[in-house]
């Protein structure tokens, strides 16, 4: 059933398309000095949110990694299939369960000129590893017991135990050693294909093309990341040439006017970003598993996806995709049932004080970002959650405030995306009791004794089938436990003028390819 709030945000919809189609019919006449650069020696991409840290030992976020891919070059990295394939790493070889052996390219160049050597490789993990520098991706390398760089080119990884996840986790950008001292979350220095110029921090962030990067120089010399918050406005520059390529920062409901338009192309393909409602479990109310649930069973996750999302999603009820080898098939069903959710909430202590009317049993703050598709599904769910009697106090902050909140614990409750999830071991990052911040994602401060021994597990079992056993468990209690409510599982929407050539979606929805576009006049 379609809630008042959905249809309300059908015709507001309409008036904006409206109002972008005039404004698109005045930018289309506009003067000489409007017109965007060459594009066959720059190319500008949209942004919604601005980057909060280049450093690829620290940075969390989707819009740092959209720059990062760029900027650095990991041991190995993905193909568009999600497979493992060799980067600066030439081979590798595991000779025990405990040790693996890297040989490097030789000759790679960082930015600044100087080559890249297994002394680097080595100082990025083990910097990681250091608990001062507060890296949230410490968690996932503390099975490193030592690193040994026999010579230039080679670099041996000794762990305390197996550890299955080990080769994902070596896509990891390698930062200069001779860098130690500088701050390379503002001015990043990789040996990818494109190197830093300039960031002028809400606005835009400047790349050129790297002429010694190992694979070649990129084909456009000039890649600008424009940082847009605004939906309206990101069309609108899409349409009229100065922005030429957007990644799922495209409201659905505007979709059929970027496929009707004869300058744009835009291609669709399954993607694995994760939405999810996050808990701050320290909060006497949320740490209620009742209350969790009930807020789950009162979410309508079908009407949301057809009118708000035009459908370019799938239900989620785990963190893994289901096209995944560990996604645990037969969880518990939590669909849209606001009786059983009033039903919760009373047994939970919280009855309703005036049945349907319009007082609440308690009021909650959910915290989310100005990105106007994101206010939307806010302003749905609060509507879904009043009709059972949970009021929601809405706040919208820009993005660098809304998640360094989020990072710090304050919150009661809000919506985020995971991208890029291929290993499960992910849930060690997001729900190990160890992995409260800064030393990984445990942002809700979830602890479960049972479920930390097998993340554990999960990390140290190498047989295939084992681990996939280990991880339907692990999902299973988390499905019962609901420390996230899943929301659903997003499709990779991509919108670029037409000569623009090259572009591969990755199921992450990656900007990896973006080395390889070049621009073929129609």
């Amino acid at each position: 059933m379609e809630t008042f709030s959905v249809w309300r945000q059908y015709f507001s919809v309409q008036i904006f398309l409206l109002l972008l189609l005039l404004a698109g019919l005045a930018c289309d006449s506009g003067h000489e000095g409007a017109k965007p650069q060459k594009p066959t020696q720059h190319l500008v991409v949209g942004l919604e949110a601005n980057p909060t840290n280049l450093d690829p030992r620290r940075a969390t976020d989707a819009a740092s990694a959209r720059v990062i891919q760029l900027v650095y070059s990991g041991l190995l990295r993905k193909d568009p299939q999600d497979n493992l394939v060799p980067d600066l790493a030439l081979s590798w070889e595991q000779p025990e369960p405990n040790r693996y052996v890297f040989r490097l390219r030789p000759g790679v160049k960082f930015h600044h000129g100087r080559e890249l050597t297994a002394e680097d490789v080595k100082y990025t993990f083990t910097s990681i590893l250091d608990q001062g520098f507060a890296s949230p991706r410490r968690g996932s390398y503390e099975n490193l017991s030592r690193i040994e760089v026999p010579d230039k080119y080679t670099v041996i990884f000794h762990l305390k135990t197996p550890f299955a996840p080990f080769l994902t986790n070596l896509t990891l950008g390698i930062v200069p050693k001779d860098k130690a001292d500088e701050d390379l979350s503002q001015k990043p220095v990789g040996s990818g294909p494109y190197r830093f110029l300039r960031w002028q921090s809400d606005e835009r962030l400047e790349l050129q093309a790297f002429a010694d990067y190992f694979e070649g120089r990129p084909k456009t010399e000039y890649l600008t990341y424009r940082i847009i918050p605004e939906d309206t406005v990101r069309l609108l520059e899409l349409e009229k040439g100065t922005l030429h390529l957007l990644q799922n920062s495209i409201p659905p409901d505007i979709l059929p006017r970027l496929q009707a338009n004869p300058k744009l192309k835009v291609s669709i393909a399954q993607g694995t970003s994760y939405a999810y409602v996050g808990f701050n479990l320290q909060d006497p109310l949320l740490r209620i598993k009742r209350i969790r649930q009930a807020l789950t069973l009162a979410i309508d996750r079908p009407s949301i996806i057809d009118h708000i999302l035009g459908g370019l999603a799938s239900p989620a009820s785990s963190l893994l995709p289901a096209g995944n080898w560990a996604y645990a098939p037969d969880l518990p069903e939590w669909g849209y049932d606001p009786k059983k959710a009033k039903r919760l909430l009373d047994e939970a202590g919280f009855p309703d004080p005036d049945g349907d009317g319009p007082q609440v049993r308690f009021t909650l703050s959910y915290k989310t970002s100005q990105n106007e598709l994101a206010r939307r599904i806010a302003e749905v769910l609060q509507d879904q959650w009043r009709k059972v009697g949970v009021g929601v106090d809405l706040r919208s902050y820009e993005w660098g405030t809304f998640f360094a909140d989020i990072g710090a614990g304050n919150f009661q409750l809000y919506t985020l995306q995971w991208v890029g999830v291929t290993d499960p071991d992910i849930y060690y990052y997001i729900f190990h009791s160890s992995s409260v911040p800064p030393q990984g994602a445990n942002r809700g401060h979830y602890i479960n004794p049972e479920l930390d021994k097998l993340l554990e597990l999960g990390r140290t079992t190498v047989d295939l089938e084992q681990r996939k056993s280990i991880y339907y468990r692990v999902q299973h209690h988390l499905a019962e436990d609901v420390p996230y409510i899943s929301l659903w599982h997003l499709q990779n929407v991509v919108a670029m003028r037409q000569e623009v050539q090259g572009f591969v979606l990755y199921p992450a929805g990656d900007f990896t390819s973006l080395k390889s576009v070049w621009w073929e006049p129609k």
